[in-house]
């Protein structure tokens, strides 16, 4: 199977990967079998390639790259009940172990020993077909394209982020970070009821993305203007509701508390690769609340009902496409990290 694999640190090739085929040539009673459509080059792959590592999860042997997706059911196990072939789907792309205890407590995405794609020693779904199962598996509105179902992974990460920042109507929420999980979470925060969402970034072509998504965002060029000044100037000194830090930069996440209001709740969604500080007075005598979260859990059919009714529009963040066979190109252009290039997908021949 012709395969976008990451060979090892700094080199990827489009070739065949016969043991994928052999991985995949069977299919259980609740598996499907799609026929990939869209893919989504997400910061995880990039860095794998740029780095060869993100934190504990190592690359030593040749990994398929890949894993937001969407696609067509093309066959079903016999015991499959809510999808039938032809079907339109999306794909959340983590496997836990139902027996797990974090399963069971309805946290599987914190499972250990979660099957992510993409992720060590897991392959991702830069591939014609993969085989996965139907619980993990979300079939899509006509109305909702292949290019905004792939979309539907990324925006699982702000959906269950605003879901932990416990929004209400009315709340105004600061978004740290202009990229593709900032600006998400930033439409995620207005859906779930904020009135008003800053988001600061230091490219204003960023920003600029930003602006036009929605009129309640209000963009900050926090290397031109003092964030917590501009925030508290626009809250009547208050601040905001909710800080989201969604930069990944340990300068960044020393200072969430700055621009926060009395009471008001951070929710940390950047990974970080070393350990960071942040100011815990700075945090008590707001009594604020910390939250963090690690993927997401049980949101994939709400993110679809959101793009369906038009509630949320991922389209402006879908900045460039490219077909198949030029896979290697269209991850060279993302390590570039060129502000402009949101979100780059990858489309599969048919």
């Amino acid at each position: 199977m012709k395969s976008l694999v990451l060979e090892k640190k700094g080199e990827i090739s489009l070739r065949d990967f016969p043991a994928i085929d052999k991985l995949e040539s069977s299919l259980g009673p609740l598996d499907i079998r799609i026929k990939l459509h869209t893919v989504g080059v997400c910061g995880s792959d990039v860095h794998y390639y740029t780095h060869g590592r993100i934190g504990p999860f190592v690359v030593h042997e040749p990994m398929i790259l890949g894993h937001e997706a969407s696609g067509t059911v093309i066959e079903t196990g016999s015991l499959v009940s809510s999808l039938q072939i032809g079907d339109r789907v999306c794909m959340e792309p983590g496997i836990p172990d139902a027996n797990s205890r974090a399963a069971q407590i309805g946290m599987y995405n914190i499972d250990p020993n979660v099957r992510f794609w993409a992720t060590p020693p897991i392959h991702g779904i830069l591939r014609p077909t993969c085989v996965h199962p139907e619980a993990f598996t979300f079939k899509i509105p006509d109305n909702v394209s292949f290019a905004e179902a792939a979309m539907v992974e990324p925006l699982a990460v702000g959906v269950h982020a605003a879901t932990k920042a416990r929004i209400k109507p009315g709340d105004i929420a600061l978004v740290m970070g202009a990229g593709p999980i900032g600006l998400v979470t930033a439409l995620s925060a207005i859906a779930s009821g904020c009135s008003r969402v800053f988001i600061s970034d230091l490219a204003d072509e960023k920003l600029e993305i930003a602006r036009s998504m929605n009129s309640a965002i209000s963009p900050i060029n926090s290397r031109t203007t003092d964030l917590k000044t501009s925030i508290l100037k626009e809250t009547d000194g208050w601040g905001a509701d909710i800080v989201f830090e969604a930069t990944g930069s340990a300068d960044a996440a020393e200072t969430v508390f700055q621009a926060l209001s009395p009471g008001g709740c951070v929710v940390l969604i950047g990974g970080q690769s070393d350990p960071i500080s942040f100011d815990v007075g700075a945090a008590m005598v707001r009594e604020a609340r910390v939250e963090s979260i690690f993927r997401y859990a049980h949101v994939f059919p709400r993110c679809i009902r959101m793009l369906s009714s038009g509630l949320i529009n991922v389209r402006p963040l879908i900045t460039k496409k490219y077909i198949f066979d030029d896979s290697v190109e269209a991850f060279n252009v993302a390590a570039d990290a060129r502000p402009e290039n949101i979100k780059i997908q990858i489309e599969i021949p048919q």
